[in-house]
């Protein structure tokens, strides 16, 4: 431990990050920052010397564990170490005139050039959405329409010309759109489904910025000094990032802690021996190909001028009577937080460890394996995920693997949520991946040592099987028909969670409101339910007939409860919807990581019943 806190006193003293020119010193792994962290308590000075001197995906990790009890969930914590990074100021190893220099030009910057840029960013902006507000009034014009939810004709066409004017907004707005999509206890119904289309339509930035930021990342080395391979087209271009996909040289491609190289003792080769003949395991084998996702550049500063203006204009909303009871402020803060946290790289990384550290012993679920040592605030690079994406499942249908891919996906989200409270936020099939594998072979000679098999000389099978499979997308027919040969064959599917720079954790207040509900809810309570909901909603005095509210509430899962047996019969996407419309009617104003998780739990319930059924 007395290295570790010398390298963070030298590099407090000095500025910088201590790293030898033109050699890789991968950042501190996670279990050396946890161990630290746990060996010398919980906000002691030499840990967060440690954590301010090198903040790498394992020191957002050590945070993420920090519990001071301040009632702040652990990506709160990392959010705030981040941003105090970035945060403009004056060096106090500057003296004299540098000192003052540097001073003025700060104060340029915050003072003058940023108001300049944020007034510049309201006229373009105003350009874009004058046009959808002063067309507001069509909304009262046309007939209504059944199958839309009873929405005027004229109501569907503003709403869609709202979401092609955010598209030309810009990436906070796109973000936006994706946001409120999700927020059906905010927004009618219909408006969230026309934004669910939303969709990016950023450029992509130049390769020429990419190899430059790549460059940066791994400490200078040159472009083709990192990768055997590069596909310079990006795999997708999204609002903040483009994905690339890649191979990396076989000296960068061993992960530092490759996870099959740890050795066993004779208790755990005897468990991974049982969970072989109980259940078919895969071998942790990670790939030999990367994905890399860059930002684009300056995206920071523009999203933050967005975020600016966007609270803004919500507190004009909020001034409005009668709209108070939306608290826009609040929800365009917990916006800014989201956004805010796609922007750190490394907070992504830190979320691949922990879901990984937490499904390590498990076989329901996998995650990418996280390069931290090259990983930057804008730079992601992990394990490149073989799979297909789980909503051609959902189209074409499971085959002879319904019921298993179902029962996966549900049991690593209640695990997730119940056992580790650290969720997935994002959770749509696009971000859910399925790859088939052979089974472990129990091997009585490792009992005291496990064989390591580097991601460079391993052979793995998914893609092998993935070719077959692809070509039958638009055939429901052959897709099945391949699926029950697959299965012949003695494959097995697992589901692969990508995308996880989003998470959800409860804190203490929530989880406590979160379990009581779950209990009522599970007892068929559902009277209870209402009255706990409006109780410990965010504004219980703006709740409108709280009792009607609990009784509708009650009727609504007397009827669930009438159908239980006949699973066929439910519309899981219907009841959420009928559960979000009443809490936007009644005014029950939900916190936003609750209703995250409440809506994840039942998009992953009705995927799971989709395949299976």
């Amino acid at each position: 431990m007395r290295p570790i806190i010398r390298l963070g006193r030298t590099c407090l003293r000095n500025r910088t990050c201590c790293v030898a020119p033109q050699t890789f010193r991968p950042q501190l792994p996670y279990r050396l920052f946890r161990d630290a962290h746990r060996n010398n308590g919980r906000s002691t000075l030499r840990f967060r010397l440690v954590l301010a001197a090198t903040l790498s995906p394992g020191a957002f990790i050590a945070l993420s564990e920090e519990d001071n009890g301040d009632g702040h969930t652990g990506e709160e914590r990392m959010l705030e170490a981040s941003r105090a990074e970035i945060e403009k100021r004056v060096p106090e190893s500057l003296h004299g005139v540098r000192k003052a220099v540097r001073a003025v030009i700060l104060a340029l910057d915050l003072y003058f050039w940023e108001p300049i840029c944020t007034g510049l960013r309201f006229l373009h902006l105003t350009v874009i959405f004058l046009p959808v507000v002063i067309t507001i009034p069509v909304i009262w014009v046309g007939s209504r329409v059944e199958e839309k939810g009873r929405e005027r004709s004229g109501t569907l066409w503003w709403y869609w010309f709202l979401v092609s004017s955010m598209e030309r907004g810009g990436p906070a707005f796109i973000k936006l759109g994706q946001w409120a999509a999700s927020r059906s206890d905010i927004f009618p119904t219909e408006m969230c489904s026309v934004m669910s289309s939303l969709h990016s339509n950023a450029p992509a930035h130049s390769l020429t910025q990419t190899k430059r930021i790549i460059e940066r990342a791994f400490k200078g080395l040159r472009f083709e000094e990192i990768f055997e391979e590069f596909q310079e087209k990006p795999l997708g271009v999204g609002a903040i990032a483009q994905v690339y996909k890649a191979k990396l040289k076989p000296h960068l491609a061993t992960p530092s802690e490759l996870e099959v190289a740890k050795p066993r003792n004779v208790t755990e080769n005897i468990r991974k021996g049982v969970n072989i003949l109980v259940k078919s395991t895969p071998e942790k084998i990670p790939s030999s190909y990367v994905a890399i996702k860059v930002l684009h550049p300056k995206v920071e500063r523009l999203v933050r001028r967005d975020l600016r203006i966007i609270g803004f204009f919500a507190s004009i909303v909020n001034a409005v009577p009668t709209m108070e009871w939306l608290d826009l402020p609040n929800e365009v803060s917990q916006f800014g937080e989201m956004m805010r946290l796609q922007l750190d790289l490394r907070i992504e990384s830190a979320n691949l460890s922990i879901f990984r550290e937490h499904f390590r012993e498990r076989t329901t679920a996998s995650f990418p394996y996280p390069y931290s040592e090259y990983t930057t605030r804008q730079v992601l690079v992990e394990e490149f995920a073989h799979g297909i994406p789980l909503s051609h499942f959902l189209e074409n249908g499971g085959g002879a693997f319904q019921k298993e891919i179902a029962d996966e996906g549900l049991d690593a989200f209640l695990h997730m949520l119940i056992i580790d409270n650290f969720i997935h936020a994002d959770l749509h099939p696009g971000n859910i991946m399925v790859r088939f594998y052979q089974a472990s072979q129990i091997d009585v000679r490792s009992s005291l040592r496990q064989r390591a098999v580097k991601p460079d000389t391993s052979d793995d099978v998914t893609e092998e099987v993935l070719q077959r499979l692809r070509p039958h997308r638009k055939d429901r027919k052959a897709w099945i028909e391949q699926l029950a040969q697959i299965d012949a064959e003695g494959y097995r599917p697992q589901l692969i969670f990508i995308d996880t720079g989003l998470v959800t954790e409860l804190n203490a207040k929530n989880r406590v409101n979160f379990l009581d509900l779950f209990k009522a809810i599970a007892n068929f309570d559902g009277y209870r339910a209402g009255i706990l909901m409006c109780e410990r909603c965010r504004q219980p005095d703006a709740v409108i007939d709280q009792d009607i509210f609990a009784l509708k509430m009650q009727h609504l899962i007397l009827g669930v409860k009438g159908r239980t047996f006949a699973l066929g019969n439910i519309k899981i996407g219907d009841v959420l919807n009928e559960v979000l419309s009443m809490v936007r009617n009644h005014h029950v104003r939900m916190e936003g990581d609750y209703v995250n998780v409440v809506i994840s739990l039942l998009l992953v319930s009705l995927s799971s019943l989709s395949i299976a059924l």
